[in-house]
């Protein structure tokens, strides 16, 4: 015998077939209703301390930030955030969750009034992506625990509704997309071609770069262009200025000794 649970979309049944060779019966269970409020989080809330899971997270995340800010892609109310606290009031009870990266595009309030932590609808948009990148833990990046507090994935999934998924293995190169349905569950989207993803409220592709920074030789998340140009790093825009200089200088130089060769000496 096989029991199936699909919890449905507005969290306040389950419907549960029960399929044997004979016969198929389905059933309706009442489960309890989610109430989502958006409150901004008291002064005295006791935020999460603990430390980053992996040494690499910092490093990751602000690569990804430094390149679209580079790029003219980081508007001034536009938020990219790190380990941050992003809020929300499930049954009445205060949710914060804080990913290794996410991008709201818009926040309505004065950046001094989101110094500790984020609640969307009341201060602004929902982020448009949200990442983990995964370590050595216990795999809560897949957690659709619904009981308090609630696990990643069904807060991003079921209570934010972002509509990016990104989850990222550094060691390996793994990155898995998922897409918010209109069914409302997140769905694994396929690469391009390529081997990147576009985010459409982004409008820009993301995928996995291999090669060095800070240091650290191995897996990054980069983004590029509609037309798939790379959006650069600091020290690869100074290193991109001075191989456009030499190239500038040389052709001066081979132009000045053509003129020479042709008699013409100013």
């Amino acid at each position: 015998m096989l029991i199936e649970v699909k919890p449905s979309y507005q969290l306040t049944n389950y419907i549960i077939l029960i399929i044997n060779p004979s016969f198929v019966v389905a059933m309706i269970v009442t489960a309890s209703t989610h109430k989502i409020t958006w409150e901004i989080l008291p002064e005295d809330f006791i935020l999460d301390d603990e430390p980053v899971d992996n040494v690499n997270q910092p490093s990751l995340a602000a690569a990804l930030t430094e390149s679209l800010q580079l790029a003219g892609k980081l508007p001034e109310n536009a938020l990219a955030t790190t380990n941050y606290g992003i809020c929300a009031t499930v049954n009445d009870k205060i949710v914060v969750k804080a990913p290794d990266w996410a991008y709201v595009p818009k926040i309505t309030v004065p950046r001094e009034q989101i110094k500790r932590s984020y609640t969307p609808h009341k201060q602004g948009e929902i982020p448009s992506v949200v990442m983990e990148f995964l370590s050595d833990t216990d795999g809560s990046e897949y957690s659709n625990k619904l009981t308090y507090p609630p696990g990643k994935w069904f807060f991003y999934e079921q209570v934010l509704q972002v509509p990016n998924y990104l989850i990222f293995e550094p060691d390996n190169g793994v990155l898995e997309v998922h897409r918010l349905h209109e069914s409302g569950k997140y769905q694994l989207r396929s690469s391009d071609e390529n081997n990147r993803y576009w985010l459409e409220e982004m409008e820009l592709f993301i995928g996995v770069w291999s090669g060095k920074r800070e240091n650290r030789q191995g897996y990054w998340l980069r983004w590029w262009d509609k037309e798939g140009n790379l959006l650069l790093w600091g020290f690869e825009l100074v290193e991109q200025e001075r191989r456009e200089k030499e190239a500038a200088l040389q052709r001066l130089q081979e132009l000045e000794k053509r003129l020479r060769d042709a008699g013409i000496e100013d």
